[in-house]
C-alpha cells in the first residue's frame, strides 16, 4: 500500500541530527585575581573542580552527537540514492521489455530478480527506525514494508499462474513511479537541495498512483484465490501434532477486507499532508 505518511520524518531524520549538534560552547572566562586563583587551586587539590569536568563532558557529548548525525546522514543519503537507482533500473527494464515484446506477458518474470532484491532491501527502513536514525514509528514502517514484501513473495512469486495478470502490471507501475519519487525526495532533502518539482511530484502523484496500486494489489490477490483454494497452499489442516489450523485462502480474504478501513484513512491523511506541505495549511487532527 502507499507509503507517503512518513515523508517528512524519514527525509529529515539524519539531516536534522547532523544539524542539531553545533560547535561546542566556549568555556566562560574565569577571574585571575589571587583570591580566585587560590580558590581554584584549593578545588583542584580537593578534586572538586566540577564545573570544568561538566563542561568537558558536554563538549565530548556534543562531539559524539555531531559524529553520529554526520554518519547517519551519510548512510541515509547512500541508501536513498541506491534505492532511487534500483527503482530507475526497474522502470527502464519494464519499458524496454514492453517496447520489445509489445505485451505484458512475461514482464514479471523478466524483472522479478530486481524487484525482489530492492523491495526486500527496504527491510532496512525498519532497522533505521529501530536504531533511531529515522524518527518514524517502527510499527508504521513495519506494516508498510511488510505489506509490499507480502505481495512480492507470498502472492506474486509463490502463485505463478497469476504472474501474467494485467493487475500485476498495475501495481508494478504504481510502485515503481512512487518509489522513484519517494527516494529521490528523501535524497534531495538530506542534501538540503530539494527541487520544487520533486516536492510537487511527491505530494501529487499519489492521488492517482495510490488507488491504482491498491486496485492492482486487490485484483491480483483476487485472481490468486481459486488457485490457493484448489491447492491448499500454505494451509495447515487438522488433525496435526501441533493442534493448530490455518487456511491461507481465508487469510487472503481477510487481507482484502482490511483494505476497506485502511485505504480511506491513509488516503485522506495523505491529502491533508499535501495541503499542509504544498499550501501551508495548518491541519489539526483530532485524536480518536
Amino acid at each position: 500500500m502507499g507509503r507517503l505518511t512518513e515523508a517528512a520524518a524519514a527525509a529529515g531524520g539524519g539531516a536534522s541530527a547532523a544539524r542539531s549538534a553545533g560547535p561546542p560552547a566556549p568555556l566562560p572566562l574565569s577571574s585571575t585575581s589571587p583570591g580566585c586563583a587560590a580558590t581554584m587551586a584549593s578545588s583542584e587539590e580537593d578534586g572538586t573542580n566540577g564545573g570544568a569536568s561538566e563542561a568537558g563532558e558536554e563538549r565530548e557529548a556534543a562531539g559524539k552527537r555531531r559524529r553520529r548525525g554526520l554518519l547517519a546522514t551519510a548512510w541515509l543519503t547512500f541508501y536513498n540514492i541506491a534505492m532511487t537507482a534500483g527503482w530507475l533500473v526497474l522502470a527502464i527494464a519494464m519499458v524496454r521489455f514492453y517496447m520489445e515484446k509489445g505485451t505484458h506477458k512475461g514482464l514479471y518474470r523478466s524483472i522479478q530478480k530486481t524487484l525482489k532484491f530492492f523491495q526486500t532491501f527496504a527491510l532496512l527502513e525498519i532497522v533505521h527506525c529501530l536504531i533511531g536514525i529515522v524518527p518514524t514509528s517502527v510499527l508504521v514502517a513495519g506494516v508498510q514494508v511488510s505489506s509490499r514484501i507480502f505481495m512480492v513473495w507470498l502472492v506474486t512469486h509463490s502463485i505463478k499462474p497469476i504472474q501474467n495478470e494485467e493487475s500485476v502490471v498495475l501495481f508494478l507501475v504504481a510502485w515503481t513511479v512512487t518509489e522513484i519519487t519517494r527516494y529521490s525526495f528523501y535524497t534531495f532533502s538530506l542534501l538540503d537541495h530539494l527541487p520544487y518539482f520533486v516536492k510537487w511530484a511527491r505530494y501529487n502523484f499519489f492521488i492517482i498512483l495510490y488507488p491504482v496500486g491498491v486496485a492492482g494489489e486487490l485484483l491480483t490477490i483476487y485472481a490468486a484465490l481459486p488457485y490457493v483454494k484448489k491447492t491448499g497452499m500454505f494451509s495447515i489442516r487438522l488433525p496435526n501434532k501441533y493442534n493448530v489450523s490455518f487456511d491461507y485462502y481465508y487469510f487472503l480474504l481477510i487481507t482484502m477486507a482490511s483494505y476497506i478501513p485502511l485505504f480511506p484513512q491513509l488516503y485522506f491523511h495523505m491529502l491533508r499532508q499535501r495541503r499542509k506541505v504544498l499550501h501551508g495549511e495548518v491541519i489539526v487532527e483530532k485524536d480518536d
